[in-house]
C-alpha cells in the first residue's frame, strides 16, 4: 500500500489542538470508547524500547550464562502473552483477539543496550497499538527481572509507537 494512502498512519510528536479525549464523556467520566459502529479493517501497529543494560550483562545473555535462563527467548513469550492480554491490564482497552504479535530484539555496536521492536495485527473495529506498547514494556520489564541479579544500573526507556496502519481486510 502506498504511503500516501489516507487510511495509513504514523504516530508523530504532535498534540492535536481542540481534540477531545474519547475516554471521556459529556461529564469528564471515564467511559470505554464504543466501536460497534466501527467496519472491521486490518490494523496493524509497530512499537519500539529499549533496555540500557552493561556490557558485561550482554555477554552474560549472549553465552547462556544468566541463572534464570535464556533471557531474549523468555521476554519474546512474556511480550506476546502481554499483547495477548493488553485488555486486561488496561481498564478501557478492548479485549482484542489479536491475529499475530512479533518481537525483535537488536543490540548496537555500542554493546549497551538492547532495542525491542514488537508489532500486532488484528482485523478489527479498533487499532492494536496498545498491544504492540505493552508488548515491548513487558519484554523490557522481562529482562530487567532475569538480569537484575547481576546488573543494578539497568534502565527502560524510550517506549514509544512507530506506526499503526490501518486498511481493507484482506479478502480471501
Amino acid at each position: 500500500m502506498p504511503e500516501s494512502d489516507p487510511l495509513i498512519t504514523h504516530a508523530t510528536p504532535t498534540i492535536i489542538t481542540g481534540a477531545r479525549l474519547s475516554h471521556l464523556d459529556e461529564r469528564g467520566e471515564a467511559r470505554m470508547v464504543d466501536v460497534s459502529a466501527k467496519p472491521a479493517l486490518f490494523r496493524e501497529a509497530v512499537a519500539c524500547g529499549e533496555i540500557h543494560v552493561s556490557s558485561t550483562t550482554l555477554d552474560l545473555m549472549e553465552s547462556d550464562r544468566m541463572a534464570k535462563g535464556n533471557v531474549l527467548a523468555t521476554a519474546r513469550i512474556a511480550g506476546i502473552q502481554a499483547a495477548k492480554r493488553t485488555g486486561e491490564l488496561i481498564p478501557l482497552c478492548h479485549p482484542l483477539p489479536i491475529s499475530h504479535c512479533e518481537i525483535h530484539f537488536e543490540t548496537p555496536e555500542t554493546r549497551d543496550r538492547i532495542r525491542i521492536t514488537a508489532s500486532a495485527r488484528i482485523t478489527a473495529a479498533t487499532g492494536v497499538e496498545m498491544e504492540a506498547l505493552t508488548a515491548v514494556s513487558v519484554a523490557a520489564l522481562t529482562i530487567y527481572d532475569m538480569c537484575k541479579a547481576v546488573d543494578k544500573g539497568m534502565v527502560i526507556g524510550d517506549i514509544r509507537l512507530l506506526k499503526k496502519t490501518k486498511s481493507r481486510p484482506l479478502t480471501p
